[in-house]
Parts: C-alpha cells; sequence; structure tokens
C-alpha cells in the first residue's frame, strides 16, 4: 500500500509541474520566435503564466532579448519537482545534483516539445492539410526554425517533405544524450 502512495504523489507531482513548465517553456519559445501573441492559444499561455512571470521581470531583465525570467522560472520549477520527487522516494541527493538534473530535465522537455510539436505538425499535414488553426499557426511557428534547416538539407522529394524524419532521428539522438550528460 505504501509503494501505492508513493508512485500516486509521484505520478501527481510529475504532472502538475510538468504541465505548467510546459506552458512556461512554451512561452518562451513563442517569444523566441516571435510568434502571434494575439493567437487565443497564445494568450492563454500569457494568461497563466503572467501571474509568476510579470513580479519576476521586475527583478531579472532579459538577457540578450530573451525572456530570462520564464527560463529562471521554468528551472526553479524543475529544481522543485525533482526536489519533491526524490524526497517522496527516500531518495538522499546533494543540491549540487539537483542543479544539475534539473537543467537535464528542463532540456528533455524542450526537445519532447519540439518532437511532439512536429508529430503533430505531420499527422495534421496529412489528415487536413492547408487550413487554419490557431494550434496549428503556433505549431507552425515553433517548430519552422528546426524545420528550415533539415529542408536545406534534405528538401521534399517529389511533393513528399522527409525532413521530419532527419529532425526525429536527430531530436531522438538529443534525448538519448541528455541524460547521459546531466544524469
Amino acid at each position: 500500500m505504501d509503494n501505492f502512495f508513493v508512485s500516486a504523489g509521484s505520478y501527481l507531482i510529475s504532472t502538475l509541474f510538468g504541465l505548467y513548465i510546459i506552458i512556461v517553456l512554451l512561452r518562451f519559445l513563442l517569444q523566441l520566435v516571435r510568434a502571434d501573441f494575439y493567437n487565443p492559444l497564445s494568450q492563454f499561455i500569457v494568461k497563466a503564466t503572467s501571474p509568476i512571470l510579470t513580479p519576476m521581470r521586475r527583478v531579472i531583465p532579459g538577457l540578450f532579448g530573451l525572456d530570462a525570467s520564464s527560463l529562471i522560472l521554468a528551472y526553479i520549477l524543475q529544481y522543485i519537482e525533482n526536489i519533491l520527487l526524490f524526497a517522496l522516494r527516500g531518495i538522499p541527493v546533494s543540491p549540487i545534483f539537483l542543479l544539475w538534473h534539473s537543467i537535464g530535465s528542463l532540456l528533455t522537455l524542450i526537445l519532447y516539445i519540439y518532437f511532439f510539436a512536429i508529430l503533430a505538425q505531420v499527422i495534421i499535414s496529412w489528415v487536413n492539410p492547408g487550413t487554419y488553426n490557431p494550434a496549428t499557426a503556433l505549431i507552425h511557428h515553433i517548430t519552422e526554425p528546426v524545420m528550415r534547416p533539415a529542408r536545406r538539407i534534405l528538401p521534399p522529394f517529389s511533393g513528399l517533405d522527409l525532413s521530419p524524419i532527419l529532425v526525429f532521428i536527430v531530436l531522438n539522438l538529443l534525448i538519448m544524450l541528455v541524460p547521459s550528460i546531466f544524469g
């Protein structure tokens, strides 16, 4: 019965923290690619993150035109999530390990965001190509900086865009590499 509570607690902590960290990272990525912030989904992301990010921005300046406060918030949330997960499982870890592990967790999460965004873009192109939707517009904005170089390396062949396969291979290799570096 004890194992159930540890598993259930881990699941709840990972889910709740993970969803909010994804929203914060999406806000950073949308600003990074200069996506349309009048998009309804962008507005949701802004409204969900503004209560915490607005006070943080007063203290933390931007860095090279990037929203440093959203990255720091995502990092702090990831660090707290890792502390809670390791404590719940009764695993003693050093704060230095948690700092390092949290960086790896965030990098992995960003790679998965790109992986699933490109997967969604591929599926949408098969099911309903060429139609406008606020979600597809944001997915396109996020994935285009990654897809553009891949299309230069592997241009469309007879109307078939195989560049997502190249990007999936690179993303999967990076997803395998990050844990070996960040433990």
